[in-house]
C-alpha cells in the first residue's frame, strides 16, 4: 500500500524560534510549479528543515507568469482589482485598446460565475478589507525578500530605492494623498514630492513631459527581475540538496484513503508526505481532478522588454504613472514597460494594437523611450495572471488532507511571493493548519 510507504519518518528536530524551542516533523514535500511562488515556497520549506522537491514542466524555472511581469515588489499598489465601480471600467473598455483594464466579449461565456463573485467583492467594505490584507502581506514579503537575499547572496538586478508615482495635476496628488494616508496605519510609507524634488530623486524626470507636476515616493518599494530571482533561487536550492525536476508535467494528483500522497507525472509517480500546488492559473484544472475548487481566472498581461542603452537618460528607479497605469522598470541593462490587464480567457496571443497602446502611453510621458522601443532586441511578452475574486491569495490548507495551496496572487505574485511562502510554512507546521484565505 502506498499509504504504508508514506508513514511519516518522524525525526526530532530542535528549531530556534526567537526565544522558543519547538519540535517539528521533517517531511518530504512536493512543490508543483517552479515560478516565483513555487520556488519561494520551496525555499521556505527547505529553510524549515523539510526535504523538498520542485516539479516544473519547463526546462528552466520562472519561464511563464514569472518571466515578464512589471518587475516591481510594491506595497504601493497592493489593492485588488475588484475595487468599487470596477464594473463601469470594464463596460467602458469593451472594444477598446487604450484602457488599462480590458474586457473582451469572447470571454463573457466563461466568465459569468467568476465575474459575479468578482463584482461581489467590489463593495467599499470588502475592497477595504482585501486591500488591508494584501498590504499586510506585501509588507511582510518585502522583509522576507530581504532575508532571502541576505541568506543566499543571489542577485537579480534588484533596486531598493522605492518607486515614484507620477501625477499630472495637483488634484491628482490631493486625491492620492487622501486615498493613501489611512493606509499608513497599515504599514504604507510615502512622501509627496513636487516636480523639482522628484527630479532630485530621479534625474530622468528632467526629460519627462511638462505635464508631470509632482510624484508620490513610496520608499519601501523595490524592483528586480523576477525571472532571474526565480531561476537563481532554484539553482541555490538545488546546490543545497533540494530536488529540482524540470521538463516534468504533472498529470494528476495521487490519492489514497482520502489523502493526497503524491503526483503522477509524465516521468512516473512521485510520493510525498505533503504536496503544495503553486501552478498559477493552471492550478484550478489540476485541483478539480481531486474535487477541490478554487476560484481562479486567468487574466492576460503584457510587457515590453528593451535594451536601455538606446536611452542614456533612462530612469534608474521604477516609475509608475497615475491615470493610465503603466510601470517603467530598469532591470540592469534592460528596461521594461508593463501595466495591462485583459479579461480574455486563455488567449495568450500578443496583440500589436494593445502593446502599441501601452508603449505610446509611456512614450507620451518619456519621449526618450521611443529609441528603446525601436532598437533591436525588443521582446514583447504575454502571460496569464491567476486572479481570485477578492484579489487576496489562497495560502494554506484545504479540506483535502496532504494538500496545500499557494495560489491566486494575480498581478501581485512577485510582490507577495516571499511572504506567502513564510505563511505557507507556518500553516504546514500546524500553527495555522485550518487557514484558507482569499476566497
Amino acid at each position: 500500500m502506498v499509504a504504508a510507504a508514506l508513514v511519516k519518518r518522524l525525526r526530532a528536530r530542535i528549531v530556534e524560534a526567537g526565544s522558543r524551542v519547538v519540535a517539528e516533523e521533517t517531511m518530504r514535500v512536493l512543490v508543483l510549479g517552479a515560478g516565483v511562488i513555487g520556488v519561494t515556497s520551496a525555499y521556505a520549506l527547505h529553510r524549515a528543515g523539510h526535504e523538498v522537491t520542485l516539479i516544473e514542466r519547463n526546462d528552466t524555472p520562472g519561464q511563464e507568469t514569472s518571466w515578464g511581469n512589471g518587475g516591481v515588489i510594491h506595497t504601493s499598489e497592493a489593492g485588488p482589482w475588484s475595487e468599487p465601480a470596477v464594473w463601469l471600467k470594464l463596460l467602458r473598455s469593451l472594444g477598446r485598446q487604450d484602457t488599462p483594464m480590458v474586457l473582451r466579449l469572447k470571454a463573457l461565456p466563461g466568465l459569468w460565475r467568476w465575474g459575479a463573485a468578482f463584482l461581489r467583492e467590489a463593495t467599499p467594505a470588502r475592497f477595504e478589507r482585501n486591500l488591508h490584507a494584501n498590504l499586510a502581506l506585501a509588507v511582510e514579503s518585502v522583509a522576507a525578500l530581504d532575508r532571502i537575499r541576505k541568506e543566499t547572496g543571489i542577485s537579480y538586478d534588484h533596486l531598493t530605492r522605492g518607486t515614484l508615482k507620477l501625477c499630472h495635476s495637483q488634484a491628482a496628488i490631493d486625491r492620492l494623498v487622501a486615498k493613501l494616508t489611512p493606509l499608513t496605519a497599515h504599514g504604507l510609507r510615502f512622501r509627496v514630492l513636487d516636480r523639482l524634488a522628484a527630479e532630485t530623486v530621479e534625474p530622468a524626470l528632467v526629460t519627462a513631459r511638462d505635464t508631470v507636476v509632482g510624484a508620490i515616493h513610496f520608499q519601501a518599494d523595490q524592483s528586480g527581475c523576477c525571472e532571474t530571482f526565480t531561476r537563481r533561487l532554484a539553482d541555490w536550492l538545488k546546490a543545497q540538496g533540494a530536488g529540482l525536476r524540470t521538463g516534468t508535467t504533472v498529470e494528476r494528483l495521487l490519492i489514497e484513503g482520502g489523502r493526497v500522497v503524491g503526483a503522477v507525472t509524465n516521468h512516473g509517480t512521485i510520493l510525498a508526505d505533503a504536496l503544495v500546488v503553486a501552478l498559477g492559473p493552471w492550478s484550478r484544472t489540476l485541483l478539480r481532478g481531486v474535487g477541490v475548487e478554487v476560484p481562479i481566472y486567468p487574466v492576460k498581461g503584457v510587457s515590453i522588454t528593451m535594451d536601455r542603452h538606446a536611452w542614456p537618460a533612462a530612469p534608474t528607479m521604477t516609475i509608475l504613472n497615475d491615470g493610465w497605469f503603466f510601470v517603467l522598470t530598469p532591470l540592469g541593462d534592460r528596461i521594461r514597460v508593463a501595466g495591462s490587464a485583459e479579461f480574455t480567457g486563455w488567449d495568450t496571443s500578443p496583440s500589436p494594437a494593445r502593446i502599441g497602446a501601452i508603449l505610446e502611453q509611456a512614450i507620451d510621458v518619456f519621449p526618450g523611450l521611443r529609441a528603446c522601443a525601436e532598437a533591436p532586441g525588443r521582446r514583447d511578452w504575454v502571460g496569464l495572471r491567476p486572479i481570485v475574486p477578492s484579489g487576496v491569495p489562497i495560502v494554506g490548507a484545504n479540506p483535502k488532507p496532504g494538500l496545500w495551496l499557494n495560489v491566486g496572487h494575480g498581478h501581485l505574485g512577485w510582490t507577495m511571493a516571499a511572504g506567502s511562502a513564510e505563511r505557507l510554512v507556518s500553516a504546514i507546521g500546524g500553527r495555522d493548519a485550518n487557514r484558507l484565505g482569499g476566497v
